[in-house]
Order: C-alpha cells, then sequence, then structure tokens
C-alpha cells in the first residue's frame, strides 16, 4: 500500500502535517484532527504563509528583537538607558565632557553620600538648571530607578580605594562655624556669610585665578565667580561641591591644591561659601539654597 507523503511544518510550538491525497486533496492533520481542502496549490501557499506568520521561531523583516521593543518609561532598568535618557543630555556621554558636572568623578562620588545624591536626581535644585526626575515631583523616574541610577553611577566610576586615608570634607556645611583657620587665625562664619572672614580665606585659595575680587583672572585664567548669572545658577550646596571637588573637567582644582601643601579647612571652605552667597541679591540669595 502506498504511503501518503506527509509535510511537516511548525505553527506556534505545533508540528502541522500535510498530507497530498491520491485525488489532489490536500488533508491538513494536527494532532488526531484532520481537515481535507481542495485545490491544494492555493492551500499550500496559504498554509505556509500561515507558519511563517505564526512560527515560534521565524522573525519577520522589521520585527523587533526583545531588546528593541517599545517599554513604558517606568518599565526601564538598564542602567545605560536610564543614564542616557535622562542624564547625558548635561552631564555627557559617560558622564564627562557635558555642560554640567561630571558625574564621572571618583572624588564627587567619594564626595556625596547615597541619601543626598538620591536628594538631587529626585527632587533636583531649586532654583537652578537641575530639575526633579522622580514621578513624586512630576519627573518619569520611580524610586528604584533613582535608585538604579546611584548604584549605577558608583558601580560604573567610583574609586573607593584612591582615598582611603584621605579625610574628604563634610558634603553639607554646619550652619555656623567657629574655629580656626588652618593658618591659626580665628574663622567665625554663619551661612548667611561673614564677609571679612570669607574674603580673607579668598584672597588666600582663589584670588590667583579668579581675580581679587571674583570677577575673573588676569589673562582669562578663570572667569568671575560673581557674575549674578553664574551666581543664580548654582546652589549654595554647588558652590561648596565645586570648591571641594573641583572641576578637573575645567581644570579646577580640589580643595588640597589651591596652594601647594595647604589644603582648605572645613571652616575656610564654609567661609568662602558663605561669601559668595552673600555676594548674591537678597531676593536670589533668599530663593537658592
Amino acid at each position: 500500500m502506498m504511503q501518503r507523503p506527509w509535510l511537516k511544518l511548525p505553527i506556534a510550538d505545533c508540528r502541522l502535517s500535510i498530507c497530498f491525497g491520491p485525488k489532489q486533496i490536500c488533508v491538513l492533520k494536527i494532532g488526531n484532527w484532520q481537515l481535507a481542502i481542495g485545490n491544494p496549490g492555493l492551500s499550500l501557499v496559504g498554509i505556509i504563509s500561515l507558519s511563517l506568520l505564526m512560527g515560534c521561531n521565524a522573525r519577520l523583516p522589521g520585527k523587533p528583537t526583545e531588546a528593541e521593543r517599545w517599554r513604558a518609561p517606568a518599565d526601564v532598568s538598564d542602567f545605560s538607558e536610564l543614564y542616557t535618557r535622562n542624564c547625558a543630555g548635561c552631564h555627557g556621554n559617560d558622564g564627562r565632557l557635558g555642560a554640567a558636572r561630571s558625574l564621572n568623578d571618583s572624588l564627587y562620588l567619594s564626595f556625596i553620600p547615597d541619601d543626598a545624591l538620591k536628594q538631587v536626581i529626585s527632587q533636583g535644585r531649586n532654583g537652578t538648571n537641575m530639575p526633579a526626575f522622580s514621578q513624586q515631583a512630576g519627573g518619569t523616574l520611580t524610586d528604584r530607578q533613582i535608585e538604579l541610577l546611584v548604584s549605577g553611577m558608583r558601580a560604573s566610576w567610583s574609586k573607593p580605594e584612591a582615598f582611603k586615608g584621605v579625610e574628604i570634607p563634610a558634603y553639607s556645611a554646619s550652619e555656623t562655624v567657629t574655629n580656626k583657620a588652618s593658618d591659626g587665625s580665628i574663622v567665625n562664619a554663619s551661612m548667611s556669610g561673614d564677609g571679612p572672614s570669607g574674603a580673607r580665606a579668598y584672597q588666600t585659595y582663589c584670588q590667583r585665578c579668579h581675580g581679587p575680587n571674583g570677577g575673573g583672572g588676569a589673562g582669562g585664567s578663570a572667569g568671575s565667580i560673581v557674575d549674578p548669572n553664574f551666581l543664580n545658577l548654582v546652589s549654595d550646596q554647588g558652590l561648596r561641591t565645586t570648591i571641594v571637588v573641583g572641576r578637573s573637567d575645567l581644570g579646577k582644582p580640589d580643595w588640597r591644591s589651591n596652594v601647594a601643601g595647604h589644603p582648605m579647612s572645613p571652616q575656610e571652605i564654609d567661609a568662602i561659601v558663605a561669601w559668595l552667597a552673600s555676594q548674591r541679591s537678597g531676593a536670589t540669595a533668599e530663593r537658592i539654597k
């Protein structure tokens, strides 16, 4: 007895059997079910097309891969994608060479605590160009995504071993400072701005680059840091961070290197921040903290 020829095609994790009968009848067999269809030529074209559309291993032209599929912003969990979407525009690709501070800075990441970094991402900086990204504040990021950004930056760019034994100044300034400066002079500066002590510390550490009054150094070595357009766009914490960490991307030294062998004391850092903050207009000084 002649065996009927069978053709098996994969459709949606199944095997679809096709038998060409003696009377040119196409017989489809799925499990124990059989279906006879006339005009086997046309039927075969349709079956093959159906197989391509439904086959679990078939990928049609233009069909996105799993990685290419659209996902809701809240579903993104990859650090690189989160950073590119939300941070790279200001802080630069790979965390450097952007308009804003480089985040690919191991000293900065050793200086700022996790809670403060999460707070900045979540709530932004009032009065500055740093927006809020958390959903609670009108942004798009979930709490989990903010945690992924923080842990991703640390995993990618932090080098804590480079600062073992280094006493990095505290991230936040004390409300009132009363102590001796590193040169033995008395510093008594509150964050409302004690002009004399702040101006004295400025002359010691900053005037060489920024000029005697903060208006810019000779020969354009560094720009004005008392320009209202600058002060209106930076918070007091931003000033403190720049003084302590510097801006290696711009050639700005950190707190240890303004004067060789003479790092700034915590009290001198606070005094300079207070002096710079006092250069703002009254309305702006109240708005930016």
